[in-house]
C-alpha cells in the first residue's frame, strides 16, 4: 500500500486548521503549559529550514504536553516593525504595510504546512493597532513612573538610512563604523531621544537569574552585559585649575600606584583642560572616536590615545600625574574617566608600555605584567602592610572622612535608547506644546496610529519621515497647540511583551492591559513555561522582556517577576558547506522545496535527528532521504499483521521505548528519542507482527514528531476515530523495563558472522566463549590468529583477526 504524503499532509492540515484543533481550551482544571516560540520578522524572503527545526521542537513539546493531559498554548505572531521593511519599502516605492502583511500570509502559509499546532485565534502582530494601544499604554506609564525621558545621548547616527542604530546594527569596515543594511557610515552624534530607565531594575535584573532555568551561558551574557562592579568614587583636582573630575574604580587600595588619568574623549571636561599646544591633535582624536562603536573600542588591542597638556593632583599623594584620553574609556561606564595603574591593570599597563608612562609597583606579587591578584600592599602610605580587600576599606574610609570620596557601585548597563528616526514603528503617544512641555495622551485616545505617507523618505532634518506629514503632526489638543513627536519606538518594543499579548488576544481584538479579566488571565498563564531561541538576543529582547515584565508586576497587572521558566538555545541549521545559510552563499534551504520532495514529517524528523537540538549541524540532503525512508518503514511496518493478544518477545523493548521517549521528550532531547524508536521499528520488523495496542501507542509516540503520517495510519489503517492529538500519553510498566535476555552480535573484523542470545548482564568470559565456539565464526576464522577480542556488554563481540 503506498503512502501518499502530499495528499495525507494536505489533508489533515487542512482539517487541523478549520476544526481549529489546537485551540487552547478555556479549562481551569486541566494543570496549564505555555511554550513558545521566538516570533519571526516576516522578511519577503520568507521561512527558511532553520525556522523550522525552532518551530518543529516547540511544537514537538506542545503535542507531548497535551497529550500528558495539560492544557497547552502554543500561539504564533509576528513581529511585524522594523528597520528591513522600511529600508525595503524605500527601495520598492511599495507601502510596509501592505508587503509585510502579505509576507504574514506566507509565513503562516509555511508554518500550517509545516504541520506546526497553533492555537491561530491568537495570532497578532506587532504593527496591528489594537495590539500597539497597548504598547504606547506600558510607555505611557513608565513615563507616568519616572522611567520614560527625554535625554541628550549620543547616539550611532546613520545618514545614508536616516535614523539612530543600535550597536548590533552596525560593522566596522577599515576601522569605521557602516550600517550593517547598505553599509553606509555611521557616526556618534548626541540627539535628544526617548530613553527607558533599565538601570533602575539592574540588581533585580541581576538577582533573580539564579530564579529561572536558562542555559548558564546566556545568563552570564546578562550578568556581564549588566556588569555591577563594587569600588570607590573618588575626585581628582586639575592642577592649576578649578576644575576637577571624579573617577570610580574597583581597585581604591592601588591609589598610590596611579600614574596618569584617562578621560573618555566625550568627557565634557576635555577640552576645557586641553592645553593649546594639544588642542589640533585632541580636537583630531575625538573626530575618530565618534566612528567606532562601543564593543569595537572596548576590544580594540592598539591602545590609542593622546595627551592632553594638563595634570591632576592624586588625592592620597598628592602627586601630579598625566591627563590623557583615550577610546578604550566609555564615557557611560562609570564616570567616563579613569585612574590608571599600570602596575596592577593589564589595560592600563598595555597602556604604558606604549605610550611611555610611569609604572609603579604597590602590591606584591610575581608577574610578567600586571599583577592584579592578591598581595600585601607597600610604598601605599595608610595601608602598607595591608592585603586587598582590607586596603579598599581602609581607603573608602579615608575619602569619606576628608570629603574626596565614597564608596559606590556602578553597572555597565546603560539605559535604553528608544526613539527611531523611522516611520514603520509605534508612534510616541506625547505631544509637544510651543514651549516645549510634554502632554501625553489619554488612554481613550489609544491607539496613536501611523498615517498613511506616500513618501517615507528620511526628511534630511534628522527626524524621521513622519516630520514630512504635517496634517498628523500639527494637532490642537485639548486646547493646546503643540506637535507630536517626529521618532518611533524600536523594533524591540513591540517584542517585549508580545508573549503577554497572545493571552489577552481574543475575537474583538485584545483584552483591556489594565482590567481585572486581563489579570486573571496573565495570572494563570504567566510565566512562560519552555521558550525556544536563539543565544543572540541574550542581551536585547530578552533582557527587555525582563525588564518590563518586572515593571508590569510592579504596577500589579502581573503576578510574576520573571516571564520566561525555562529558555532553550537551539542549535543554528548551517548549509551543506558548514556555513551559515544566507541568499548570497546561495546555500539557503527553502522547506517549501522539502515539503514538495520529502514532506513535512520527513524534514521535521530530519532535523530533530540531526543531532543534539542545541548543537549547530550542517544540511545534508542524503541524510533527508534517510528520514524519508524510516517513515516509508513506518508505513510498511503497518502492513503486517496487527492482533488483539499482546505479542511478548516486543514486551520490554515497548516499554524502554515509551520510557526513554518520554524522558527524552522532557529534556528536548529529541535525537535519542528518534533513535529509541528506530529500535522499536527494527524488532517489530523481526517478529513481522504487533500488537493493537502497541501499534497505537508507538503512533503516540512518533506523533508529537511526524503528525501526518501517524494520524494518518491512526484513522486509516487502525480505523480509530479518536486523533492522536487528544489521546492519552502512553504509560510505560517499571516491571517489564527488565531484560532477561539479550542478542549479541558477533563481528570478525567488523563483519557481522553470528548473533546469539545470552542472559542479560552475562558475564564476559562466558559470551567470549560463546562467540569463538559458533560455527560461523570458527569457519570465519580459519588459518587467521585472534589478535583482540572486544565484549561490549549487553551487545556485541569484535573479534580482530588476520
Amino acid at each position: 500500500m503506498f503512502y501518499n504524503y502530499k495528499e495525507a499532509e494536505k489533508k489533515w492540515q487542512a482539517y487541523w486548521y478549520e476544526q481549529k484543533l489546537f485551540k487552547t481550551q478555556e479549562n481551569r482544571l486541566k494543570e496549564k503549559f505555555y511554550v513558545l516560540d521566538m516570533f519571526p520578522y516576516p522578511s519577503s524572503s520568507g521561512l527558511h529550514v532553520g525556522h523550522i527545526e525552532n518551530y518543529t521542537a516547540t511544537d514537538i513539546i506542545s503535542r507531548f504536553k497535551r497529550m500528558q493531559g495539560y492544557n497547552v498554548l502554543h500561539p504564533m505572531g509576528w513581529d511585524a516593525f522594523g528597520l528591513p521593511a522600511e529600508q525595503y519599502a524605500l527601495s520598492t516605492g511599495k507601502d510596509p504595510r501592505s508587503f509585510t502583511y502579505e509576507n504574514i500570509t506566507n509565513y503562516k502559509r509555511q508554518i500550517i504546512e509545516s504541520g506546526k499546532g497553533i492555537d491561530w485565534d491568537r495570532e497578532l502582530a506587532t504593527a496591528d493597532p489594537n495590539y500597539y494601544k497597548w504598547t504606547q499604554w506600558i510607555f505611557k506609564k513608565m513615563y507616568e513612573h519616572g522611567l520614560a525621558v527625554l535625554k541628550d545621548v549620543e547616539v550611532n547616527w546613520c545618514e545614508g538610512l536616516g535614523t539612530v542604530l543600535a550597536n548590533d546594527e552596525i560593522e566596522l569596515v577599515d576601522g569605521k563604523m557602516v550600517s550593517e543594511r547598505g553599509n553606509y557610515p555611521v557616526i556618534k552624534k548626541a540627539m535628544r531621544q526617548w530613553v527607558l530607565r533599565i538601570t533602575a531594575y539592574a540588581d533585580r535584573l541581576l538577582d533573580d537569574l539564579v530564579t529561572i532555568d536558562w542555559p548558564e551561558h546566556l545568563k552570564e551574557m546578562q550578568r556581564n552585559w549588566i556588569g555591577k562592579s563594587n569600588g570607590a568614587m573618588m575626585t581628582f583636582k586639575v592642577d592649576q585649575s578649578t576644575e576637577s573630575f571624579d573617577v570610580f574604580t574597583t581597585r581604591p587600595d592601588t591609589i598610590y600606584g596611579a600614574t596618569y588619568c584617562v578621560l573618555a574623549p566625550e568627557h565634557p571636561l576635555v577640552l576645557h583642560v586641553t592645553s593649546e599646544d594639544e588642542l589640533k591633535q585632541v580636537k583630531e582624536y575625538i573626530e575618530e572616536t565618534k566612528q567606532k562603536n562601543d564593543i569595537d573600542r572596548s576590544m580594540d588591542k592598539s591602545k590609542t590615545g593622546v595627551f592632553t597638556g594638563s595634570y591632576a593632583i592624586n588625592p592620597l599623594n598628592h602627586k601630579k600625574i598625566p591627563i590623557w584620553i583615550a577610546d578604550y574609556v566609555l564615557p557611560h561606564y562609570g564616570t567616563g574617566a579613569v585612574m590608571a595603574v599600570p602596575a596592577h591593570d593589564e589595560r592600563d599597563f598595555e597602556f604604558a608600555q606604549i605610550h611611555g608612562l610611569d609604572i609603579v609597583e604597590v602590591v606584591q606579587g610575581e608577574s610578567d605584567g600586571a599583577f592584579i591578584g592578591d598581595g600585601i600592599h607597600f610604598n601605599s602610605g595608610i595601608i602598607d602592610g595591608l592585603y586587598n580587600e582590607e586596603a579598599k576599606l581602609k581607603i573608602i574610609e579615608f575619602l569619606e572622612k576628608t570629603n574626596q570620596g565614597y564608596g559606590h557601585c556602578t553597572y555597565k548597563l546603560r539605559d535604553w535608547v528608544f526613539s527611531r528616526q523611522r516611520y514603520w514603528g509605534e508612534p510616541f503617544p506625547v505631544i509637544y506644546d510651543q514651549d516645549d512641555n510634554i502632554h501625553i495622551l489619554d488612554d481613550e485616545d489609544l491607539p496613536l496610529e501611523l498615517p498613511v505617507l506616500k513618501n517615507i523618505r528620511p526628511s534630511g532634518t534628522g527626524e524621521s519621515p513622519l516630520a514630512n506629514a504635517h496634517d498628523w503632526l500639527n494637532v490642537n489638543y485639548h486646547g493646546i497647540k503643540g506637535r507630536r513627536d517626529t521618532n518611533t519606538m524600536p523594533q524591540l518594543a513591540g517584542s517585549s511583551w508580545y508573549f503577554m499579548g497572545y493571552i489577552l488576544k481574543n475575537h474583538l481584538g485584545m483584552i483591556p492591559l489594565d482590567s481585572d479579566e486581563a489579570k486573571k488571565l496573565l495570572d494563570h498563564w504567566l510565566p512562560v513555561d519552555v521558550y525556544v531561541g536563539g543565544a543572540e538576543h541574550a542581551v536585547g529582547h530578552l533582557l527587555y522582556s525582563r525588564f518590563w515584565t518586572k515593571f508590569l508586576y510592579d504596577l500589579g497587572l502581573v503576578s510574576v517577576k520573571e516571564p520566561f521558566t525555562k529558555y532553550f538555545n537551539q542549535g543554528m541549521i548551517l548549509g551543506s558547506d558548514h556555513s551559515k545559510m544566507s541568499k548570497s552563499k546561495g546555500n539557503v534551504v527553502n522547506p517549501d522545496d522539502v515539503y514538495e520532495s520529502h514532506g513535512a514529517d520527513a524534514l521535521r524528523l530530519y532535523e530533530m535527528f540531526m543531532g543534539p537540538l542545541e548543537a549547530e549541524k550542517p544540511w545534508n540532503t542524503d541524510s533527508l532521504n534517510g528520514s524519508k525512508k524510516f517513515l516509508d518503514r513506518v508505513w510498511r511496518m503497518f502492513e503486517f499483521p496487527i492482533i488483539e493478544e499482546e505479542v511478548v518477545e516486543l514486551r520490554t523493548v515497548y516499554h524502554q521505548t515509551i520510557k526513554k521517549v518520554t524522558e527524552d521528550y522532557d529534556k528536548l532531547a529529541f535525537n535519542t528519542a528518534i533513535s529509541q524508536m528506530m529500535i522499536f521499528v527494527n524488532d517489530v520488523y523481526k517478529k513481522q507482527t504487533i500488537s493493537k495496542d502497541m501499534a497505537r501507542g508507538f503512533l503516540k509516540l512518533l506523533n508529537p514528531v511526524c503528525p501526518h503520517i501517524t494520524e494518518e495510519i491512526n484513522k486509516e489503517i487502525l480505523k480509530q476515530n479518536e486523533e492522536l492529538i487528544y489521546s492519552d500519553w502512553p504509560e510505560y510498566n517499571e516491571a517489564y523495563l527488565i531484560v532477561d535476555e539479550v542478542e549479541i552480535v558477533v563481528q570478525v573484523n567488523g563483519k557481522l558472522r553470528a548473533r546469539f542470545n545470552a542472559p542479560f548482564n552475562e558475564k564476559q568470559d562466558l559470551i567470549k566463549e560463546q562467540a569463538l565456539n559458533h560455527d560461523n565464526v570458527i569457519k570465519h576464522l580459519e588459518g587467521l590468529t585472534i589478535r583482540k577480542v572486544v565484549v561490549i556488554p549487553n551487545k556485541l563481540v569484535n573479534i580482530v583477526a588476520n
